[in-house]
């Protein structure tokens, strides 16, 4: 089954501007809500940064929970969303009510999409909040993901589906699900392991004899993919490379869109409404200079059409930006390096590397600034921090020859037996000695020396005496269980000793247009534009900025997008 690109004279009943989480999940209940829908993609493929995303949704209080061994509550939930994203949080009285709604709607909306479409999620039984001390945290469940998905579901349409990073892949074009991971590592430790990853590898052959990459999705690849046969189900027409100038206004409401088309601008109405989708600003040079610190620079891992098309839409027709998040972006330590092919590369420090044993994150005066297994929004919250005192934009990660080789460092996989490509590009950072490797990331090597000598001698122990990593259970989690006394800790002495530069960049951006509870954008005056809606990041963030778990922009995506889509539908 093929999703045909309609032409651009066709009228609807809702037109959804971006073919990510938020705007799939809108267009999905649109349609089978009975309500005529086009979705339109800004480039060739769908799925947005979901796609190259882990996939993760978090939604408090799930009734999957309730089967598990993390039974969860509304009062739960409400107390660490007020510990975490509440009072000094940011997002004032609007943040606040958008996350009451959120907490209220999340279950109901997740259950009809698992009812309604191909989008069946299932909670995680251990993993932890991003601040697990805090008062209502929770150690796992409210962390779902999406159910692995076989990419020939979608036929020729799997063309369409964005690709993950290459970097999160092998082979080519193999991914592996989180609990293989493990496998992977135990190739040559354990014979169970190594049968698993012959399994995996022999099936991702024979899929390579037809496909043009693995057909196995999970993660976010897998999200994206469902929420795309869900509209291939629905027969929901799909128009991508489509740009659209500006949106059109009849007798006081939103009434259609203006797109470019090779043979001049042309119009589509929109009968009941238009949701704007379109992924946030993260590769938009003017939102960024104005809403971003410009230590932030242009680094972003967010897919590249999300280039803030879907916030200057609703400013153009009198939408606002709320001035008071605790911040505007959703963040993570990123590198830069070129593939092979030449091309250039961005890596999300997430959960791979940092807070694995042997790992050091260092500013420019070759000392720590922060606890490295905090959660990836943290880390670059503490280079912000740090730099005002000290030069910490751009800090470095260094490790070990032994924890290279284990887990990784960057966009190099784990277990890598060439490292050439990545020295000779300057990306990876190699040197013979602690002192060598100050000269080459150009710190103080004698404040390196000391550094490490306080982190080995902490190792040794299992305690950080300087930042408590590994006290805690997300810490833990990001760690390696196999590692006492500390799964974060163990001693940095055997070189040789490498390096990798971390930037602060963004996975998404959080500012974007302000709305009331079903999506509606908000103007100035706090009053709702008739025909108007957002969600995703094109929606300001219900979590103002804060990062209080993993999924914490999916599952306000898929929620709000729900709630758009059925105002719309009851609201003729």
């Amino acid at each position: 089954m093929r999703i045909s690109e309609l032409g651009a004279s066709d009228s609807y009943d809702v037109i959804v501007l971006g073919a990510g989480a938020g705007g799939m999940a809108a267009a999905i209940v649109a349609a089978n809500e009975g309500l005529k829908t086009l979705v339109v993609e800004k480039t060739g493929y769908v799925g947005g940064t979901t796609a190259i995303s882990g996939g993760m949704v978090w939604v408090p209080n799930n009734a999957k929970m309730a089967a598990s061994e993390n039974p969860d509550s509304a009062e739960n939930a409400q107390a660490y969303l007020d510990a975490t994203a509440g009072e000094g949080g940011g997002g004032g009285a609007d943040g606040a009510a958008l996350r009451r709604i959120f907490l209220a709607e999340a279950p109901a909306a997740i259950d009809y999409f698992d009812r309604n479409s191909h989008v069946h999620l299932v909670p995680l039984a251990f993993y932890p909040d991003y601040y697990p001390d805090k008062p209502g945290a929770t150690l796992g469940g409210r962390v779902m993901e999406p159910l692995a998905l076989d990419a020939r579901e979608l036929g020729d349409s799997f063309k369409m589906l964005r690709p993950p990073l290459p970097e999160f892949t092998l082979f080519g074009g193999m991914m592996v699900a989180r609990p293989d991971i493990v496998h992977f590592r135990g190739l040559f430790r354990s014979p169970a392991s190594a049968l698993r990853v012959a399994r995996l590898v022999f099936s991702y052959a024979m899929q390579r004899t037809r496909f043009h990459r693995g057909t196995n999705l999970v993660l976010g690849n897998a999200l994206a993919g469902r929420l795309l046969k869900s509209l291939l189900t629905l027969k929901v027409p799909i128009r991508r490379n489509t740009i659209t100038n500006r949106l059109v206004e009849e007798d006081g409401r939103i009434a259609g869109i203006e797109i470019a088309t090779p043979s001049g601008a042309m119009t589509i109405k929109a009968r009941r409404g238009v949701v704007l989708a379109a992924g946030g600003f993260s590769h938009d040079p003017g939102l960024r200079g104005r809403l971003l610190p410009g230590e932030a620079g242009m680094h972003s891992a967010a897919a590249a059409g999300n280039s803030g098309d879907g916030i200057n839409l609703a400013l153009a027709v009198g939408g606002g930006v709320p001035d008071d998040n605790a911040s505007n972006a959703f963040w993570a330590p990123l590198s830069h390096f070129t593939r092979a092919d030449g091309s250039a590369g961005v890596y999300p420090h997430t959960v791979t590397d940092r807070g694995k044993p042997g790992m050091l994150a260092v500013n420019q005066d070759g000392r720590r600034f922060t606890n490295e297994s905090n959660s990836y929004h943290e880390f670059v919250l503490a280079m912000f921090r740090s730099h005002n005192n000290s030069p910490s934009i751009p800090c470095h990660l260094i490790c070990d020859a032994r924890s290279l080789w284990q887990y990784g460092l960057g966009a190099v996989k784990p277990m890598t037996l060439r490292l050439t490509q990545y020295l000779r590009s300057g990306y990876l950072i190699k040197a013979s000695s602690l002192a060598e490797l100050a000269q080459k990331i150009g710190v103080d090597a004698g404040h390196l020396a000391d550094t490490l000598a306080t982190y080995n001698a902490d190792a040794v122990r299992g305690e950080d005496s300087a930042f408590g990593r590994g006290s805690n259970a997300y810490h833990k989690y990001v760690g390696d269980p196999a590692n006492q006394p500390n799964p974060c800790m163990r001693p940095m002495e055997k070189p040789p000793f490498y390096a990798v530069t971390l930037y602060p960049g963004d996975l998404g951006t959080a500012a974007g247009a302000r709305t009331g509870g079903n999506g509606e954008v908000l103007n100035r005056d706090g009053d709702a534009i008739p025909g108007l809606y957002a969600c995703g990041n094109d929606m300001n963030s219900a979590m103002a900025g804060n990062y209080p778990g993993p999924g914490i922009t999916l599952g306000p995506a898929l929620v709000f997008g729900y709630l758009a889509a059925m105002h719309l539908a009851r609201n003729d």
